[in-house]
């Protein structure tokens, strides 16, 4: 057969040998080490929880950072800042932007800080953009420090002492701080003693609140309640009526005597009032309504009965 070897292809070249060659290479001796602890789900990035991961991390980095309780809140804009001005909120500094254009409202807002004692502060523009969320100040800013709060104990003996039946307000799932402020207002114009908000889930005495009250909030105290429910139920053991106000109310208006010492709760337009404090209420009153309006605003309806007890109150 030798002289088939020179025939074209009948030569093997070195290097395609089928079968086992001389020496695996470590090929075996490397298949034999340790490959270390398998990484965690979160840490593969083929992994559906590596996916979930990074989708938390990136919304966690777009989140605003949570408010805090004791830090100042700044009020942006010319007519909001002039409103709050004249509603009376207690401001500690006015921000102006340096070189800015002073129109009517400019002009007013620094007469009235400079007449209230307030500070009146110039900087630069980046300075105001990092007290906006979106830079929409207009070039003016007013700081307003955080409200204090009453204790809702507090609240109840200073309404005792003063001598006449407690008239107080409780809200309850009012989120929205013009509504807040809306019913402070009512509490002062028709001779309550406060008002009392939840801790949590609740709107709070913002300068929003501050400028719908129309400055009543410098004059009513408001408390806050890490418990609602259990506030209702120590001021009913002082000898309050709790009454609570919704559309389907067993009592009318019309027949309810609020000339005692009473607690008129109000509860969200959308939600009404909660569970528990709808059970903790002694009554629960609707406003008789002509027409097809199915409810009132949160703040209307307190005002409406409000008024109400007033008069009750003024002619017993």
């Amino acid at each position: 057969m030798a002289g088939n070897s020179k025939r074209r292809g009948a030569i093997r070249k070195s290097g395609t040998k089928k079968g086992q060659v001389v020496g695996s290479g470590g090929q075996r001796r490397r298949g034999l080490e340790a490959r270390g602890a398998t990484p965690k789900a979160e840490d593969r990035v083929y992994h559906a929880a590596h996916k979930r991961a990074k989708a938390t991390q990136q919304q966690a980095a777009t989140r605003r950072p949570r408010k805090d309780d004791d830090a100042p809140e700044h009020v942006l804009g010319r007519n909001p800042v002039v409103e709050c001005l004249r509603a009376g909120v207690p401001a500690t500094a006015l921000y102006l932007v340096t070189g800015l254009e002073a129109d009517e409202r400019v002009a007013e807002a620094v007469q009235l800080a400079g007449a209230k004692g307030i500070s009146i502060l110039e900087v630069t523009k980046n300075e105001l953009d990092r007290m906006s969320s979106n830079g929409l100040h207009q070039g003016i800013g007013l700081q307003v420090p955080p409200y204090v709060y009453a204790h809702p104990d507090d609240l109840m003996a200073t309404a005792i002492a003063s001598g006449e039946p407690p008239l107080l307000v409780a809200l309850d799932n009012i989120t929205d701080p013009r509504n807040l402020g809306a019913v402070i207002r009512s509490v002062a114009a028709f001779g309550g003693h406060g008002v009392l908000i939840p801790q949590r889930r609740s709107a709070s005495v913002t300068a929003v609140a501050w400028r719908t009250s129309a400055g009543a909030a410098a004059r009513l105290p408001v408390a806050q309640a890490p418990n609602l429910t259990r506030s209702l139920k120590e001021w009913a053991k002082a000898g309050a009526q709790i009454v609570g106000l919704d559309t389907e109310g067993a009592v009318s208006l019309d027949d309810y005597d609020g000339t005692g010492p009473t607690v008129i709760v109000v509860g969200s337009e959308g939600k009404g009032l909660s569970r528990l404090v709808r059970e903790t209420c002694d009554s629960v009153l609707s406003i008789p309504m002509a027409g097809n309006v199915e409810s009132l605003n949160a703040s209307v309806a307190a005002g409406v009965v409000l008024a109400d007890f007033a008069r009750q109150r003024r002619q017993a």
